[in-house]
C-alpha cells in the first residue's frame, strides 16, 4: 500500500482526477476526528442533561453589550492575522500547497490583506454596539444547554491536546529541540498522543467544572468520542505515512492469514509524507521515498482496535451504575491496546524494572492502574462521599 501525503493524492489514485488542493491527509483526518468527537459529545451532553446528570446555571444577560477596549484589540489582531494569511495564500498559492503548515507558521502573508479584513470587521462591531445603545438594565436570564458548550469544549481540547502532545514529544526527543528550537516547537510533526490526552483531559475537566459539570460526568460524556476520534486520527497516520509505523517485518505472511490483504501484514509506505527511506525510481515530485524494508502497519491495527473498543464503550455508556466508571473503563481499554501495540511499533525504549518499555507503555501501565482504581472508586467510594455531603433532611 502506498501513502498519500495529500488528500488529493488519494482522490487521484481512486478516480484519476487530478486537482491541486492544500489539504494534507493527516490534517484532514485529524480535523475529521475532532468534528466526529464534537458531534458525539453534543449528543451525550444533551442525553446526560435530559437524564438529570447535568444541571447548568442560567446565564444572566446584561443590557450593556458594548465591547471593551481589550475586546476591540483582540478582535483586531485576530482578523488582521486572518486577512494577512488568507490574502497571502492567494498570492503565494504554490508555496502554500507545497507545505500548508510551514506557510501558516511562517512570516509570509499580506500586510494590506490584513488591513482589508480587520478594518471592516472592527467597523461592523462598532456599529452594532452603537445600535445596541447605552442601556444598562438587566435583561433577565438565558437558559444555557449543556450541548451548547460543545464547540468551546472541542476548542479547549484541541488547543490543550496539541500543546500537550508537543510537550511530551519534546521531552522524549530533546535533541531535536536543541538542533532546531523554533522548527521543533512550531512543527505539526512529532505529536505524542498520550501527552495530548493527559493535558486535554485536565483542561476539559477544569472547563466543565467552571460550568457546573462535575468532571466524572464530563469524562464519561467524552470517553466514547475520544476512542472513536483516536481511531479516525490513526487512519490519517496510516494513509499519509507519517512515521507512526511498526518495526521491520520481513517475515512471510502466515498461510492461516492468507485471506488478509498484504498491506495489512506489511508495507513500505511509498510516497510517505516524511520522506523517509530510499528514493523511488521514476518518481518526480516532493514525496518520492519509500522504506527500504517493509514494516508493520501499526496505525491500521490501532484504528481497528479503537473502532471495536468504541463499540464496547458506546454499548456500556448507559449501563454502568456510577459517573466516572465509563471513563475509567476507557483508560483500561486504551492502556491495554497501546501497551501491546508498542511491541511492534518504532519508539525509544527505556529500562524500567529490568524491562525495556517505551514512554507510551509506561504511561499505558499508569492508565490501566488508574482505570482499574477508578472503576472501584467511582462504584463504591465516590457515591458515598456525595451522599455524605447532603444534609440529613435531604437524604433519601
Amino acid at each position: 500500500m502506498r501513502a498519500y501525503p495529500r488528500i488529493t493524492d488519494l482522490v487521484e489514485d481512486l478516480t484519476g482526477i487530478d486537482f491541486n488542493l492544500p489539504v494534507q491527509t493527516y490534517g484532514f483526518f485529524v480535523a475529521l476526528a475532532f468534528v466526529t468527537a464534537g458531534v458525539l459529545l453534543w449528543f451525550e451532553l444533551d442525553r446526560k442533561e435530559t437524564a438529570g446528570e447535568i444541571k447548568l446555571k442560567n446565564t444572566r444577560i446584561a443590557g450593556d453589550n458594548k465591547p471593551s477596549v481589550s475586546e476591540y484589540l483582540i478582535s483586531g489582531i485576530l482578523y488582521f492575522i486572518i486577512g494577512f494569511k488568507l490574502v497571502g495564500i492567494i498570492f503565494n498559492y504554490d508555496d502554500f500547497t507545497a507545505s500548508p503548515q510551514d506557510f501558516l507558521l511562517s512570516p509570509k502573508g499580506s500586510f494590506w490583506g490584513g488591513l482589508v479584513v480587520m478594518v471592516p470587521v472592527l467597523w461592523v462591531i462598532y456599529r452594532k454596539s452603537k445600535k445596541a445603545g447605552d442601556a444598562t438594565a438587566d435583561c433577565g436570564e438565558k437558559k444555557l444547554r449543556a450541548r451548547d458548550l460543545t464547540p468551546a469544549i472541542v476548542m479547549v481540547a484541541a488547543v490543550a491536546g496539541i500543546a500537550g502532545a508537543k510537550i511530551f514529544d519534546v521531552v522524549e526527543h530533546p535533541a531535536q529541540l536543541f538542533r532546531d528550537p523554533i522548527g521543533t516547537l512550531f512543527s505539526f510533526s512529532g505529536l505524542t498522543f498520550y501527552g495530548g490526552l493527559l493535558v486535554a483531559a485536565v483542561a476539559v475537566g477544569i472547563y466543565g467544572e467552571r460550568h457546573n459539570i462535575r468532571w466524572p460526568v464530563m469524562a464519561d460524556a467524552i470517553a466514547p468520542a475520544l476512542m472513536l476520534a483516536y481511531g479516525i486520527g490513526r487512519i490519517g497516520c496510516q494513509l499519509s505515512g507519517d512515521g507512526c509505523w511498526g518495526i521491520v517485518n520481513t517475515v512471510a505472511k502466515p498461510e492461516w492469514l492468507g485471506w488478509l490483504p498484504d498491506f495489512m501484514w506489511s508495507s513500505t509506505f511509498a510516497h510517505n509524507v516524511i520522506k523517509e527511506g530510499v528514493p523511488l525510481i521514476d518518481c518526480s515530485g516532493t514525496y518520492c521515498y519509500e522504506l527500504g524494508q517493509p514494516v508493520f502497519p501499526t496505525s491500521l491495527y490501532e484504528t481497528l482496535i479503537a473502532m471495536v473498543f468504541f463499540g464496547v464503550l458506546w454499548a456500556f455508556r448507559k449501563r454502568l451504575p456510577a459517573a466516572g466508571m465509563l471513563f475509567s473503563f476507557y483508560l483500561v481499554l486504551n492502556g491495554v491496546a497501546r501497551f501491546f501495540i508498542e511491541f511492534v511499533r518504532v519508539n525509544i525504549r527505556y529500562q524500567m524494572a529490568g524491562l525495556e518499555l517505551t514512554q507510551a507503555q509506561i504511561i499505558a501501565i499508569g492508565l490501566m492502574v488508574a482505570g482499574t482504581f477508578g472503576l472501584f472508586y467511582f462504584r463504591y467510594v465516590h457515591p458515598k462521599r456525595d451522599k455524605s455531603q447532603i444534609p440529613n433532611s435531604n437524604r433519601r
